[in-house]
């Protein structure tokens, strides 16, 4: 992805619905190469074209989700990525940060294996030559693309992993991470048994909502991977139950990058 991707994913994560004549002006560039840099962007699942205008949706669709704070969450993606050997086999789950570990793992390490219930990664990695993807079955959620159910936690069963990485929707001070859906907040909960080590992926917003439906405790948390603006009582919390808590920029200067 380019640095001009970058900004203009930058630039609908303010407005959500931006002209193209505008984009081109700010990037001090052709509408035709932003028009190139839109149909690109929208063949990735990040953006929605309309006429003359260039869209993101904060729905559930990952895609649309990995569009919004896109740059922030690449960061964090790469950051929980150092924590990868080649050759190793992890647990990623749903997500719009897990998505992109999952490709910063594809394009960085070699033979590493991704068992994950997220038809979305899957497919999101499908022609990275190096990376093995065993995709659980289950009951299928449309709009999530992700599996859940006894038939995912059956298929899981059978597999171990040094680590598991999730995402997560809030926070509470008193249990740990939220989510929203509870069938796939019991999912989380069943593949983290097999797992030795589970991570969170989530930017710092997060930690200002509350989920209906836990997800997992803070005492059964290796580490955390978020930007620098947790709050710091809840990265003190964090850490006084030994959870790890690394921190990514939140915003970087685009300025002089075209």
């Amino acid at each position: 992805m380019t640095n001009r991707h970058t900004r203009i994913l930058e630039a609908l994560t303010r407005t959500q619905r931006i002209e193209v004549t505008t984009l081109a002006d700010m990037l001090e560039v052709s509408q035709v190469t932003v028009r190139k840099d839109l149909d690109q962007l929208e063949g990735r699942g990040l953006i929605r074209r309309e006429h003359g205008y260039a869209c993101i949706d904060l729905t559930d669709d990952v895609g649309r989700r990995m569009a919004y704070h896109y740059d922030t969450k690449k960061r964090i993606a790469q950051a929980a990525a150092e924590t990868v050997e080649d050759g190793e086999t992890v647990m990623i789950e749903s997500g719009s940060c897990c998505a992109l570990l999952a490709e910063e793992l594809a394009n960085s390490r070699k033979d590493v294996t991704i068992i994950t219930n997220s038809v979305f990664i899957a497919n999101h990695v499908r022609y990275a030559p190096y990376t093995k993807v065993i995709l659980l079955g289950g009951y299928y959620q449309n709009e999530s693309q992700v599996t859940v159910g006894p038939m995912t936690r059956k298929c899981g069963e059978v597999f171990f992993s040094d680590k598991f990485f999730i995402g997560a929707d809030g926070f509470s001070e008193g249990f740990g991470f939220t989510g929203k859906d509870h069938q796939r907040a019991q999912t989380v909960l069943d593949l983290a048994e097999q797992a030795r080590q589970i991570v969170v992926l989530t930017e710092s917003e997060k930690f200002s909502h509350q989920g209906v439906v836990g997800l997992v405790r803070t005492e059964n948390l290796a580490a955390v991977y978020t930007d620098d603006q947790i709050p710091q009582d809840i990265e003190a919390l964090l850490q006084e139950k030994d959870v790890e808590v690394h921190k990514v920029p939140e915003h970087v200067d685009y300025t002089y990058g075209k």
